[in-house]
């Protein structure tokens, strides 16, 4: 039953992270914190980092989420494959998002890194909100009776 509110935190948190990530984009900060994956001065940095620091908190964050989905589907008896499918999906994007924001930051924000960052994070919302309906799906039909 858990894993229904494991996939929507997920989902709630991903949305967040590309919220940040867009306001971060638009407003000019994608460099502030040029260093991957600390900012300068450490775990803790400086009041100019703290955006950009926020980004990566909430990004790690995500990716233990999708992760931990992708295994509460996989170890759930009543988990369909489409449910599995799409959580494994997630997790192997988290990863490819994750290393696209190292390379994002590594290469000065080069704009077709920027693009593919965007639009794999758009990938990675679809299957999480998928995973999400499925999980509330199997949640549904565990407690409809069966006649």
């Amino acid at each position: 039953m858990a894993i229904q509110y494991l996939a929507l935190a997920t989902m709630i948190v991903l949305y967040s992270l590309m919220f940040i990530g867009g306001y971060i984009s638009a407003a000019g900060l994608g460099l502030t914190c040029p260093e991957w994956p600390l900012c300068p001065n450490g775990v803790m940095p400086s009041e100019e980092y703290l955006i950009e620091w926020i980004h990566r908190l909430v990004a790690a964050t995500t990716g233990v989420l999708v992760i931990a989905t992708m295994i509460a589907s996989i170890i759930n008896k009543n988990a369909d494959l489409k449910i599995k499918i799409t959580s494994s999906l997630a997790a192997v994007f988290v990863v490819v998002q994750i290393t696209l924001g190292a390379l994002v930051i590594d290469l000065k924000l080069h704009a077709v890194l920027v693009a593919i960052h965007l639009g794999i994070g758009i990938l990675l919302f679809s299957m999480v909100l998928l995973t999400t309906l499925f999980a509330f799906r199997i949640s549904r039909t565990a407690i409809a009776p069966r006649i």
